[in-house]
């Protein structure tokens, strides 16, 4: 099946220009003007942009949490994506407490096989690390493709892993190229102030702000930031929200660390005052 697509504003990575494209099986052969190619298919992108499909390195489908699942599915959520043009996502294997990564993996391959109808790759989110754990990451990379590993510095007593947790880990996926990213809230002190509040009958809205402060993420951002420059291993803060997190993470790009960040939306353009409204 070859497709030439002609008259497109083709956006590359570099670039912004009209020409045509020819694609044949899944492979771009040739872009230029005035392409002479035969074709089994012909569009016309005139005055359409030609881009390549997105990559959204963040999505939560069919995931267990909390008592119940995330809204939409491997069928609904790719699905959705291609009509936003976005043509793969990275999904989130949670591990769970006492079980394999293997174990792991092969639950999040039965909800995506014969159901995603974009493509899909994955994170691996290690919640249960310990000696069995770790020899299972080389055999992600190396065997599965799977080199982002996930943590989380909150969600104590259930998704949590501590620090001495968390260097064991980045030695282990700094040894074959890996890269951590991290859930970066001080779980401690969120779960301190998570009961305090309970207990003073402080249930409204605001006080799932209040029980985790921005301190909680600028404190959890800058420490992972220091293990990340200990260990040497890469870094990637997810769904980064507030000022504080971001100076730690200048903080450490300022050393030449390999830290990243990534952020939401709402976080752009909300603030806690509607909490109150």
């Amino acid at each position: 099946m070859s497709v030439l697509i002609r008259n497109g504003r083709v956006i590359t990575a570099t670039d912004d220009f009209i020409a045509d494209i020819f694609i044949e099986g899944e492979t771009i052969r040739k872009i230029g003007r005035n392409l002479s190619e035969q074709a089994d298919e012909v569009i016309d992108a005139s005055g359409k942009l030609v881009m390549p499909g997105g990559i959204d390195p963040h999505v939560h489908l069919d995931m267990p949490f909390m008592g119940t699942f995330s809204s939409d599915n491997y069928e609904t959520g790719t699905r959705a994506a291609l009509f936003g043009g976005t043509t793969m996502v990275i999904d989130f294997i949670l591990q769970k407490q006492g079980n394999s990564l293997r174990a792991a993996l092969d639950e999040w391959n039965g909800r995506a096989k014969g159901n995603a109808v974009g493509d899909y790759s994955f994170h691996m989110a290690v919640t249960d690390y310990n000696e069995d754990t770790r020899k299972e990451i080389r055999s992600m990379i190396e065997d599965e493709g799977i080199s982002s590993f996930k943590t989380f510095m909150a969600y104590k007593g259930a998704l949590m892993i501590d620090d001495r947790q968390m260097v064991g880990l980045m030695e282990e996926v700094k040894k074959y190229g890996g890269l951590i990213n991290v859930h970066a809230t001080n779980g401690d002190m969120i779960d301190y102030l998570t009961h305090k509040h309970r207990s003073e009958g402080k249930l409204s809205p605001l006080y799932h702000y209040l029980s985790q402060p921005e301190v909680t993420e600028a404190e959890a951002s800058g420490r992972f930031a220091d293990l990340s420059a200990y260990t040497g291993c890469p870094g990637y803060i997810v769904h980064l929200t507030c000022e504080g997190a971001l100076n730690a993470v200048r903080n450490a790009t300022r050393r030449n660390q390999k830290v990243f960040v990534e952020t939401c939306i709402q976080y752009l353009i909300l603030d806690a005052s509607l909490y109150e409204k």
